[in-house]
């Protein structure tokens, strides 16, 4: 059988099921990464599995979220997650080192490998070739401690790159391409598969830019060929040994095919509030700009950097605009110093930042009230960016450098003058920042601060349910909307408790209050429940606060697997038009639940006999006995046991 690239590594990989379009399948995890802001539950988790260190080829945590060190919280979370990777095998990034995604790019990733990573931005990874894909930091725990990842087989959509970019444009306008046509839900339970002969003129980095952004599609993973540029990057790292050459076999059959013509694109960007809300720059006219933000782990490569210096050169930043900047790893600002580039954007005006997340998780950097943010980040979402009435349009680097100079929204082919080439260089390595795991691990005491708190678990599944309607909500609800990012909720992470007071406190200020009088609850929401984030905490802390149940028109995939991880029943309607019958506060009962849901049908009552709703579901066996358990972590525990 001809296997698409995906396929392939992911037949490498199985272990349990049929690779198959919609069959479960199981798959051996080579590699896992952990942020600080997901980390600490995941290594939490970890402990309370009972295993003396990872059974993975490579872990490794990273520290790159919480890094504003407003209170003792975050700089405690720190100190936790360094003496856990030392306890279990784990290598530590430290705080500076850089974002997860960039650095692991850099120093770990390797083609044909399967990486799991409590970052949704995980498969950034395929640009070198890898299948990487963002879970929850349960599942990522249980991958470390040698279990299995579960998925349904993706269907795999092959975008064919021809041509070559034109001055000015750039690969995050490639990706933004692909969000206008396909928009924030046209990944789901999808792999994106690129190929063709303009991948000859995309570097490592610029294919990382499409594939990190292919979360915003809501794809379960985006890859590339493994080839000569790989290679070349790969020997640049002092890593060429882990190279090998891979493509999709001759004669592979897709799902889908698109094809994008790279000469015929121009700058684009996605507005306020979405990243699927893409238009041409040309298109958007001349709209004040407040700040600028360059970096992320979308564009905080030395390409994407030095592109910016190149047009920010002799220039000044406009009067009006305040430019930050921050690199994407250490390597990278190390090679940008080394080069003069760091010089260069200081003369023209820009304010550098530490190797961080930064402004694109809302931690410092917040645009002034009623702004326009103009930043090369990957999600736009409304009050993302610390701002609540802030407008914030996504662009590349050059589109980027032309508002900061032009203090507005400004194609920047009008800008005159095409910068230079960007030649890829021999980067700065010095890993001294990189702390490798040590031989007496299990002989490690952890260091716990005062905000890490215990796991919550839930109870097993009852035999019937009845709860309260608690909130309705509508269509692409996000994870930010759930559990707030942003340097006041994020130290919380640890703290379960502290942090389900803010649950869903961006559209109801009440939910958490109301939830304590409800008790037993229920979420009904529109399509694309759950789109962005991998974090778990988006489940756990509903779970903590008494939500049963989230009937919804669809699911985005993480969210999905999250909820059941934690024991949430998440159910679709049949008919979404039955969608429009559900009340707040109203009384559903749901009787013999596990036996409905066996059956694949869940039929829905609200208590006073108003209406009746048929639900259904797309849960495995394995699934439904997770749900029953009432969560992964009491259904490990309990196969452990047995």
């Amino acid at each position: 059988m001809a296997d698409t690239l995906a396929y392939k590594i992911l037949r490498e990989h199985l272990v349990e099921g049929k690779l198959e379009k919609d069959h479960e399948i199981g798959i051996r995890i080579d590699q896992t990464l952990t942020q600080d802001a997901t980390g600490t539950m995941a290594y939490l988790q970890l402990e309370a599995m009972g295993v003396d260190k990872v059974k993975t080829e490579l872990s490794v945590s990273y520290v790159d979220h919480n890094t504003l060190q407003n209170s003792f919280e975050n700089a405690d979370d720190h100190r936790y997650l360094q003496s856990a990777a030392t306890r279990y095998g784990i290598w530590f990034s430290r705080p500076g080192n850089g974002i997860c995604h960039q650095v692991h790019l850099e120093r770990f990733g390797q083609p044909g490998k399967t990486l799991l990573g409590s970052d949704s931005h995980t498969p950034t990874a395929g640009g070198l070739g890898m299948v990487g894909i963002g879970a929850g930091g349960l599942d990522v725990a249980v991958a470390m401690a040698g279990g299995l990842f579960y998925l349904t087989v993706p269907e795999v959509i092959k975008v064919e790159l021809i041509g070559e970019l034109p001055s000015w444009v750039g690969a995050k306008d490639v990706i933004l391409e692909l969000l206008r046509r396909l928009t924030v839900k046209g990944g789901v339970g999808k792999i994106i598969e690129y190929s063709g002969p303009g991948l000859e003129y995309l570097s490592i980095p610029e294919r990382a830019t499409i594939t990190n952004m292919g979360a915003e599609l809501g794809a379960t993973t985006s890859v590339f060929p493994s080839d000569e540029i790989t290679r070349k990057f790969l020997d640049d790292q002092g890593r060429v040994d882990c190279w090998q050459e891979l493509k999709a076999d001759p004669g592979a059959v897709y799902e889908e095919e698109i094809t994008i013509d790279l000469s015929s694109l121009e700058p684009l960007a996605a507005a306020p509030h979405s990243p699927d809300a893409v238009k041409a720059i040309r298109e958007i006219g001349h709209v004040k700009v407040d700040q600028v933000a360059v970096g992320s782990c979308t564009n905080g490569s030395y390409r994407d950097l030095s592109l910016v210096a190149e047009i920010l050169k002799d220039q000044t930043v406009h009067p009006d605009v305040s430019l930050v900047v921050a690199p994407g790893s250490r390597q990278v600002y190390l090679t940008l110093a080394r080069e003069g580039v760091i010089e260069k954007l200081l003369l023209a005006g820009a304010r550098i930042l530490e190797t961080a997340c930064g402004p694109c998780i809302g931690m410092g950097q917040a645009p002034p009230s009623g702004s326009v943010s103009v930043r090369t980040f990957n999600r736009n979402f409304q009050g993302r960016s610390g701002t609540a009435d802030a407008g914030v349009y996504l662009t590349g680097p050059a589109a980027a450098a032309a508002a900061a100079i032009k203090g507005e929204i400004f194609d920047p082919r009008d800008l005159g003058t095409v910068p230079g080439k960007i030649k890829e260089i021999v980067p700065v390595i010095d890993d001294r920042m990189l702390i490798a795991p040590p031989d007496n691990g299990p002989d490690i005491e952890i260091v716990r601060g005062p905000n890490i708190k215990p796991i919550p678990l839930n109870e097993a599944l009852p035999e019937n349910l009845r709860g309260k309607v608690i909130l309705i909500v509508a269509d692409n609800i996000t994870t930010d909307h759930i559990i707030p990012g942003g340097s006041k909720v994020l130290p919380l992470r640890s703290n379960i408790e502290a942090l389900s007071k803010y649950v869903f406190s961006s559209l109801d200020p009440n939910f958490a209050r109301r939830a304590g009088e409800y008790g037993n609850s229920i979420i009904v929401a529109g399509d694309n429940y759950g789109q962005g984030s991998s974090r778990e905490h988006a489940a756990l802390a509903p779970m903590f606060l008494g939500i049963k149940v989230v009937l919804a028109k669809s699911f985005a995939r993480i969210h999905h697997a999250n909820l059941v991880n934690f024991g949430i029943v998440p159910l679709t309607f049949k008919n979404s038009s039955d969608y429009e019958l559900l009340v707040s506060g109203d009384e559903l009962q749901i009787d013999n639940v596990m036996e409905q849901l066996k059956q694949g049908n869940v039929l829905i009552h609200q208590a006073k006999g108003k209406y009746e709703i048929e639900t259904k579901h797309n849960l495995s066996t394995r699934q439904l006995d997770i749900i029953k358990a009432g969560g992964l972590l009491n259904y490990t525990r309990q196969n452990k046991t047995e």
